[in-house]
């Protein structure tokens, strides 16, 4: 059985083996890519991996028995669907004949594109990560309209508003919605995404399967006296689908109580004052300031702007520690040192980074928004609130911090939950499955 994957990064074996800068933020691709290269796994498919680079030229490298093609894609431009890529997918598809064109996410156009250069819809499998027409409904987030409307120097510039950023989910939204419809098989984790493609295209068979996360968040265990005290951690915050002006706005109750409360934030930060004092800072990287060349009053978004208003209206300038991007593993020493980690979306699928902190056992808050809740059991696993509701986001917080005990138990069962929806064997076993229904299907 041959089987060509389309993915929206290079992997990192790959990137590895060739000196290419890598990431492991899709680790579920590296975890079935090592099963399938192995000898078990060759001897039931054989595989082929697409990825966006426009350095390498048009034939295909292999490496581990595996073909890899590289197309050209604006990866700035995700909104913006480029008729062109076919072309490039058609030579691809005739070059490797795959017989299930497995391809991982909507979000960015080449999805589409290879979709309609393969013109299988029974052969063609289409994962669902995020979902671009549902984000783009509630992108504002209940930030207030004056905020909607504002624009920065940065977002004149950039032509990047907070309305033109949702015009652009709206925009990758028809590519998705056209993705949907045209695929004839679809896997998704969350009753959530059943629900959406399914009212999308009726006619696609849907396949649960879980994704297998990072490697290195499988081991180690949170314990309470290794955390900085009420400490809560935040994974993004870049713009209003995170939620981060909930958390600041319910800051002021959590404060009442524990005055000592810090948030800690990680990924771009957008109201610049990035420290990094709490995570580990590799001996590479510590000559770097990371700082930009321009000042923030120039660089600044009208969402960050927003943020900083509140940050000042709440007098939390002492109390909003922004991390900026980090690296698996200082992700994972971020989380072991949190007391509590939180979700605050008003729209999510299935947050990978909400399953890291649950497979290490960290207490976890998270909205009821989308997905989410397919993912644990509300006050079993952890604590559930409405998303959007500040004052249940905030008594949410002050539980886990008076009740350190339960939280703990919160955190055990989240972990034991964890690592049965997100072993990888049994999702790899859930992937081959998967693809034999389908090849015997057509």
């Amino acid at each position: 059985m041959k089987v060509l994957w389309v993915c929206n990064i290079m992997l990192p074996a790959f990137a590895r083996a060739k000196g290419y800068p890598w990431s492991d933020r899709e680790g579920w691709l590296s975890g079935a890519y090592e099963r399938l290269i192995k000898a078990e796994g060759r001897r039931k498919i054989e595989l082929g991996i697409c990825f966006p680079c426009g350095d390498m030229g048009d034939a295909p490298i292999e490496l581990d028995g595996v073909k890899f093609y590289t197309f050209n894609e604006d990866l700035n431009a995700p909104e913006v669907y480029d008729e062109s890529l076919e072309g490039r997918f058609k030579d691809i598809i005739e070059d490797f004949g795959p017989d299930i064109l497995h391809v991982f996410g909507t979000e960015f156009p080449h999805n589409l594109a290879a979709i309609k250069a393969f013109n299988k819809p029974e052969a063609t499998l289409l994962g669902i990560q995020g979902l671009c027409s549902e984000i783009a409904k509630v992108y504002m987030a209940n930030i207030p309209e004056d905020v909607q409307s504002e624009t920065t120097f940065r977002d004149r510039y950039k032509n990047d508003s907070l309305k033109q950023q949702q015009e652009k989910y709206f925009l990758r939204g028809k590519n998705e919605i056209e993705a949907i419809k045209l695929a004839g098989h679809i896997t998704g984790r969350t009753d959530f995404d059943k629900r959406v493609t399914g009212e999308i295209n009726p006619f696609a068979t849907y396949h649960k399967m879980n994704e297998t996360m990072r490697g290195i968040f499988y081991d180690g265990s949170w314990r309470s006296v290794n955390t900085v005290k009420h400490s809560i951690f935040l994974s993004q915050g870049d713009y209003p689908l995170k939620g981060m002006h909930f958390v600041l706005e319910a800051m002021p109750q959590v404060l009442k109580e524990f005055p000592d409360t810090k948030l800690y934030v990680a990924g771009n930060s957008i109201i610049g004052r990035i420290k990094r004092k709490t995570v580990t800072v590799p001996d590479e990287q510590k000559n770097a300031s990371g700082k930009s060349k321009y000042p923030l009053a120039i660089r600044i978004s009208a969402y960050g702007r927003y943020l900083r208003r509140l940050i000042r209206r709440n007098h939390l300038g002492s109390k909003v520690v922004m991390l900026g991007k980090l690296s698996g593993e200082q992700m994972k020493e971020q989380l072991l040192k949190s007391n509590v980690f939180i979700c605050p979306s008003i729209l999510e699928n299935s947050p990978n980074t909400m399953a890291e902190a649950m497979l290490l056992g960290v207490p976890v808050v998270v909205s009821d928004a989308g997905g989410i809740t397919s993912m644990l059991d509300a006050d079993v696993d952890g604590l559930v609130f409405k998303a959007g509701d500040v004052d249940g986001l905030a008594k949410a917080i002050i539980q886990i911090f008076r009740e350190p005990v339960i939280a703990a138990v919160y955190g055990d069962n989240a972990r034991k939950h964890a690592h049965i929806i997100h072993d990888g064997k049994t999702n790899y076993e859930r992937l081959l499955e998967i693809y034999s229904e389908i090849y015997t299907s057509i």
